[in-house]
């Protein structure tokens, strides 16, 4: 009865789907593969190795005390190394892939700009032409970017022709255009989200709103006095990863790939971000608020904003996390998160 029951369990274990996410430990990865444990996957996850602990926006998963770590499994790899992706991919076999990983920073890539379009560009045919050369019908989601519009006017939907404005731009452009190619041209499960920005409290510090966030609260709690920005005029859609990630993984649970632009419809300014996240401390952002030149892109991008239609229509999909809560949602968990740095500091000091 016992080895009965057993062979039962390892049955269904052998049915989980299984999704491999690439970019696993970065704030979309970390939620994607949330969902995806919650919805009963076997998940992997491709590591870059880094001398530096690279997996605390995924830890909670990995502790041993959740039941869902021993359905996840990370993997060393990189998306500049083909024979490893091959490999990887060979012996996973995965249903679903998810490519998330890129050098996704838009004001580095002008700096990074062969690294840039290495792995941000290149690293996306990779996996493509690896899952065609094995002969395998995994799903392949492409994590495109709003950035392609570039200078192209707002607002932009699935037709919008591209204009990119970055190195990084560029990259995503290319990835878009050979997940098409190889849909079009194998018949590949192949898709790509089109997302505007979405951000959480997970966002790095690098990134405009977490930047924003951060600086709120170590303001708020006295640890700086100013914050430092580039380009208080550009206009963005932002939304809520968490939720954004739930779009990635219907798209891929429709009958048939196409391309689909996440968003939320709506506009704001750098400076209404700062006006939501200072306002919800009771501060003035002006007064801390000083522009440094040097943060500037050599090519900005004055406004993005998404038409959402066409995936609020075939999945259903609708964002309910706009940039006013949003702030407030980031700045909550920052003022949590520079406290407990005080507390840590106070306490070693006192020891």
């Amino acid at each position: 009865m016992l080895v009965s029951a057993k062979l039962a369990v390892l049955g269904e274990s052998r049915r989980l789907k299984k999704a491999l996410i690439t970019g696993i430990t970065g704030q979309d990865g970390s939620y994607l593969a949330e969902l995806l444990l919650a919805k009963g996957y076997e998940v992997h996850g491709l590591l870059r190795r880094s001398s530096l602990p690279s997996t605390s926006r995924i830890a909670h998963l990995m502790s041993a005390g959740n039941p869902a770590s021993q359905r996840l499994f990370l993997h060393n790899g990189d998306l500049s190394d083909s024979s490893r992706l091959f490999g990887l991919i060979s012996s996973i076999v995965p249903d679903e892939i998810y490519n998330l990983a890129a050098q996704s920073h838009v004001r580095v890539s002008f700096d990074e700009v062969e690294y840039t379009g290495d792995v941000t560009g290149l690293g996306s045919a990779r996996i493509l032409e690896a899952v065609r050369a094995l002969g395998l019908k995994s799903k392949f989601y492409q994590a495109s970017s709003s950035e392609m519009f570039g200078a192209t006017p707002p607002p932009q939907n699935e037709q919008t022709p591209f204009h990119p404005r970055s190195p990084y731009g560029v990259a995503k452009v290319y990835s878009y255009w050979i997940t098409r190619n190889f849909r079009e041209s194998y018949g590949m499960f192949a898709t790509n989200g089109i997302l505007f920005n979405h951000e959480s409290p997970r966002r790095g510090e690098e990134f405009v709103t977490r930047k924003i966030s951060i600086g709120v609260a170590r303001i708020a709690l006295g640890v700086q006095k100013n914050l430092d920005l580039g380009n208080l005029d550009a206009v963005r859609d932002w939304g809520y990863a968490p939720e954004y990630v739930e779009a990635m993984w219907r798209m891929l649970q429709l009958d048939e790939p196409d391309d689909f632009v996440v968003a939320t419809g709506t506009k704001y300014s750098v400076r209404d971000f700062l006006t939501f996240a200072f306002g919800h401390v009771g501060l003035e952002w002006e007064k801390y608020v000083r522009f440094e030149e040097s943060l500037l892109r050599p090519a900005e991008v004055d406004s993005l904003i998404g038409d959402y239609g066409k995936v609020r229509d075939a999945t259903g999909w609708t964002p309910e996390v706009l940039s006013p809560e949003l702030a407030k949602i980031m700045v909550d968990a920052d003022l949590k998160f520079v406290q407990s740095g005080l507390s840590s500091s106070t306490s070693r000091d006192s020891a």
